[in-house]
C-alpha cells in the first residue's frame, strides 16, 4: 500500500493536489508555544483566550499525522522526530478558528472532488472505492467519515490561505529583476581590508583590557542559563510497553517526593547531569528540543518535567539550577575581552586603510577614469586585492561569503565604475565589474509566464508566513 506513496510519479502528483487542496505544509512549526499545561478537564490548553478541549487538540493532531504520511509514506518514522507534529496540531487548531471567525467553510461537494483527485485512490485514473477503503484502514488508519473530516478541514485552509494572500501580486520590474538574479553571472575585481591582517600588530596592555572591559561590559552579558538533571527511558516507539511499565514505576517514585537519585537507582537507570547551558540553545546530551526549552525557562529549581517523548526515548527531567543573567568578572573572561579588543582595533584599522584606499581611487577617477586600477591601488594601499569566479545572486563567493551585497552593488556601477566600501563581518570592500553574463531575451520570453507563477507562489507563501507569525502572537494574548 505505502509503495503507491513512494511511487515518483504518483509523488508528485501528491505534492501538486497539497499545493492545491492543502494549505502549503504548516507555515511555522513549533507552534507549541501556543499550548497551555494541561489539566485534569480534559482540555489541552488554550487559543484566543478559548479552551481546546482534549478531544480537539488529538483531532488536529492525527490530522496532522494524515498529512505527514501523505507526504512522506513509509519514510514518515525517519523524519517524524524533525517535524513539530504536536506544533503542527495547534497551528492548524489555530488557522480552522480563524477561518471560522471569518465563516469560511467547504460543501460536501468540494470534498467528494478532492478526494477523487488523489491519484492513490485511483486505478487507471478513476477514483476507485475499494482502494479507498482499503488505504485508510491499513496506511492511514483513520474511518471514512474522520478523513472526509479532515480533507474538508484542508479546503477551509486553503480557502483562507487564498482570501489572506488575494492581494499579494508581481509586477513585470519584479519578475525581471528576480529572473536576473537567478541567472546572471558576473565576476568581480576587489581590494579587501581584512581585519585578520591586522591583528598581529595589535598587542593591547592590561589597562587597555580592562577600560575595554569598563566600557563595553554590557558586551560580555551570560544569559540566562539551566542546569538540568534528567532520566532517559529508551523505547523502540512511543507505545512501548516496557518502556510504558518503567514510566509507571519512576512516576510513582517521583510522586512520592523520592529524590531524582534514588528514584534512578530503584528504577535501573543512569542519573545525567547538562551541566549549565544556555537559553534557546541545544540541551547537553539531548540536543535541540525549543518546546522543551520553553518549559525549562519556565521552571523555577526542583521543578519536574516529564515524560517527554524524543527520539526513541522518553526524559524525565528536573531542574537542578536557575541562573540569572550577569557579567562575570574581568579575571574570569580576560581572553575573551582581549580578543574583542583586538578584534575591534583590527577592524578600525582595516576600515581607515580601505577608505584611505576610496579616496585615491576617486582622485584617479576624476582624473580620467579609464585609468583606474584595483591591483595598483590596492599595492599602494597594502591591501589585499583578487578576483572572483563568476557567480550568482544568492551564490557563495569563495573565500569571501554570500555574494547578495556584491552582486547588487556591481550590478549598479557604470563603466570603469567602482563600488563605495562594502562592510561584511570579515572587513571591507571595494570592487569593480570585471565581466557579466546578461541573461538571454528569448529564453526569458518563453520562461517568463512558469518563472512568474513560482515568484508569486513565493511572495504569497512569505506574505502568509508572517499572516501566521502574527496570528500567533494574538492567539496567544487573548
Amino acid at each position: 500500500m505505502l509503495s503507491k506513496l513512494r511511487n515518483k510519479k504518483i509523488a508528485k502528483k501528491v505534492w501538486i493536489i497539497l499545493a492545491i487542496v492543502v494549505v502549503p505544509p504548516f507555515i511555522l512549526w513549533g507552534s507549541g508555544s501556543l499550548m497551555r499545561n494541561r489539566d485534569e478537564s480534559g482540555i489541552a490548553g488554550k487559543i484566543f483566550g478559548r479552551a481546546v478541549s482534549a478531544l480537539e487538540y488529538k483531532e488536529a493532531l492525527e490530522a496532522t499525522k494524515t498529512k505527514a504520511i501523505m507526504q512522506f509514506g513509509d519514510k514518515l518514522s525517519e523524519v517524524e522526530k524533525y517535524l513539530d507534529l504536536q506544533g503542527q496540531a495547534w497551528e492548524r487548531i489555530m488557522l480552522l478558528r480563524e477561518a471560522a471567525k471569518r465563516r469560511i467553510n467547504a460543501k460536501d461537494k468540494e470534498v467528494i472532488q478532492a478526494i477523487a483527485k488523489y491519484p492513490f485512490f485511483q486505478r487507471n485514473s478513476v477514483f476507485d472505492d475499494r482502494l479507498y477503503q482499503e488505504m485508510l484502514r491499513y496506511v492511514f488508519r483513520v474511518m471514512p467519515r474522520t478523513f472526509e473530516e479532515q480533507v474538508r478541514q484542508d479546503i477551509i485552509m486553503k480557502k483562507l490561505y487564498d482570501e489572506t494572500t488575494k492581494a499579494v501580486t508581481v509586477k513585470d520590474s519584479e519578475v525581471q529583476d528576480e529572473y536576473r538574479k537567478a541567472n546572471e553571472e558576473m565576476s568581480l575585481n576587489y581590494i579587501a581590508g581584512l581585519a585578520a591582517d591586522f591583528t598581529k600588530n595589535i598587542s593591547p596592555t592590561e589597562e587597555e583590557i580592562r577600560e575595554y572591559f569598563t566600557k563595553n561590559s554590557l558586551q560580555f552579558r551570560q544569559p540566562l542559563s539551566f542546569n538540568v538533571e534528567y532520566l532517559t527511558i529508551q523505547a523502540k516507539d512511543k507505545e512501548d510497553p516496557e518502556a510504558k511499565s518503567k514510566i509507571k514505576s519512576l512516576k510513582a517514585l517521583l510522586d512520592k517526593k523520592t529524590s531524582f537519585l534514588t528514584a534512578a537507582k530503584e528504577t535501573g537507570l543512569t542519573l545525567k547531569v547538562t551541566g549549565l547551558f544556555m537559553e534557546n540553545g541545544p540541551i547537553p546530551g539531548i540536543g535541540w528540543m525549543p518546546e522543551v526549552s520553553n518549559m525549562i525557562s519556565r521552571s523555577k529549581p526542583g521543578d519536574l518535567i516529564g515524560p517527554i517523548y524524543a527520539e526513541n526515548s522518553y526524559f524525565f527531567m528536573r531542574l537542578a539550577e536557575r541562573k540569572e543573567p550577569y557579567i562575570p568578572e574581568l579575571e574570569t573572561i580576560k581572553d575573551a575581552v582581549k580578543n574583542a579588543y583586538v578584534r575591534e582595533k583590527s577592524l578600525e584599522i582595516a576600515k581607515g586603510k580601505t577608505e584611505d584606499c576610496l579616496k585615491k581611487l576617486k582622485q584617479v577617477f576624476q582624473a580620467n577614469p579609464k585609468a583606474v586600477d584595483l591591483e595598483r591601488a590596492a599595492k599602494d594601499c597594502r591591501l589585499k586585492y583578487d578576483t572572483t569566479k563568476a557567480f550568482k545572486f544568492g551564490s557563495y563567493i569563495e573565500g569571501i561569503g554570500a555574494s547578495d551585497p556584491f552582486w547588487t552593488k556591481a550590478l549598479a556601477l557604470p563603466e570603469n565604475g567602482f563600488s563605495d566600501i562594502i562592510a561584511i563581518p570579515a572587513g571591507f570592500y571595494i570592487v569593480k565589474l570585471k565581466s557579466k553574463t546578461n541573461i538571454d531575451e528569448k529564453k526569458f520570453a518563453q520562461e517568463k509566464k512558469e518563472f512568474t507563477d513560482r515568484l508569486l507562489a513565493q511572495k504569497r507563501q512569505e506574505y502568509f508566513t508572517k499572516y501566521v507569525t502574527a496570528l500567533q502572537e494574538k492567539a496567544k494574548r487573548f
